[in-house]
């Protein structure tokens, strides 16, 4: 029995990359289907029939994996860099399968990522309509009022749109560095959105750090290590992102 399905599926099955970005290598003329460049992306094949390569490249399904990563600040966020900074890759020391990050932290932004071959996954944890809830530590300088963070509840109006509630509350204050360390709660994914909420607030940033996504927390896990989640974190994201 033939069973089709839509070309950038197939791909994002196969852990090729999230659903996103194999629409965008389809469009850029990298996937062939028996031999041929595919550029519609209403394209269906039948992965167990058809040939389908990225990059000349065949692909066959992957057993699926999962990691989380503690980030360091000043390492990108991607597989490859060609600047040639530092990326994730380079910490990926034992692990043979193509991962990719769910999600971004940017350059100078720290903790938690999830790096995994789960398409499908990784666009329902990134997708807005699901609310994955992803937690920060961010200290400042200064100490922003009370109103200030009731901000953050309400929406902070940005140059690309108005912010979705979001929550803050106090972690810690040091009145000698008069800095402080706010708990920071986001349920969408702009562009270092964080940065440029407390810069609409005349706080600079100083630490961005993520502990948490969805039901996943960082934990003890050292700066710029990777472990596999457990079958129970896993099954908390997968639960929290449908």
């Amino acid at each position: 029995m033939t069973i089709m399905e839509r070309l950038q599926k197939i791909l994002a099955q196969a852990g090729v990359a999230s659903r996103r970005k194999s629409e965008e290598l389809i469009l850029a003329g990298k996937v062939t289907v028996n031999g041929e460049v595919v550029t519609e992306l209403g394209t269906k094949a039948d992965p167990t029939v058809d040939e389908i390569t990225v990059n000349g490249r065949s692909i066959a399904a992957e057993k699926k994996v999962y990691y989380m990563f503690n980030k360091p600040k000043g390492v990108i966020t991607s597989v490859t860099d060609p600047e040639g900074r530092k990326t994730v890759q380079d910490y990926l020391k034992g692990v043979n399968e193509r991962v990719f990050p769910v999600g971004r932290l940017d350059y100078d932004s720290e903790g938690l990522l999830i790096l995994t071959n789960d398409g499908e996954l990784a666009n329902r944890l990134t997708h807005p309509k699901h609310h994955v809830p992803k937690t920060y530590l961010v200290t400042v300088e200064g100490v922003p009022h009370g109103d200030s963070l009731e901000k953050f509840r309400r929406g902070i109006q940005l140059e690309d749109g108005m912010t979705q509630p979001a929550e803050a509350e106090y972690y810690d204050i040091d009145t000698d560095k008069k800095q402080a360390t706010i708990r920071v709660t986001i349920y969408e994914g702009k562009n270092r959105q964080i940065r440029r909420m407390f810069d609409a607030l005349s706080h600079k940033v100083i630490r961005l750090k993520r502990i948490a996504f969805g039901e996943l927390l960082i934990g003890n896990l050292k700066r710029g290590l990777h472990r596999p989640l457990s079958k129970q974190e896993l099954d908390a994201l997968q639960k929290g992102s449908k």
